[in-house]
């Protein structure tokens, strides 16, 4: 059975190396939710790089977002492994996750020396009326 959370990341170009070490670190140690002695839950692909754009439009865009789809990640650790990171440009740095059966990504960003998250908390999936369908 598989877990999965779908996760994008966005940075000031100067920092794409932390997210290849950020990348690498979930290939390879980054600890499961319901096995933490095991490790590695995935990886992250740069999709705004100018030869392989998967972006729209005319232009090519001017940022760094990098996205993945992870197994049965610790999600906090993901989180606390971003906040902790040597950003060169921490307040441009925006992590957007989506855990299975979640209906949209929640965002977070570095402010106030902490990692906060910006998405409205209320109404989500659980609540009733979310879905308009049901």
């Amino acid at each position: 059975m598989s877990w999965v959370a779908n996760v994008m990341i966005s940075v000031d170009m100067a920092d794409g190396a932390n997210v290849e070490g950020l990348s690498e670190w979930l290939r390879t140690e980054a600890p499961r939710d319901v096995r933490p002695e095991s490790r590695g839950v995935g990886f992250l692909n740069l999709m705004t790089a100018p030869r392989t754009n998967q972006w729209g439009g005319w232009k090519q865009p001017e940022c760094e977002v990098w996205a993945g789809v992870l197994n049965h990640a610790d999600l906090d650790a993901l989180r606390r492994r971003v906040f902790e990171a040597p950003w060169r440009e921490p307040h441009l740095v925006q992590l957007m996750v989506m855990d299975q059966e979640e209906g949209f990504f929640r965002l977070w960003m570095l402010r106030g020396g902490e990692l906060r998250q910006f998405a409205p908390l209320q109404p989500n999936e659980e609540g009733g009326g979310f879905y308009q369908h049901l």
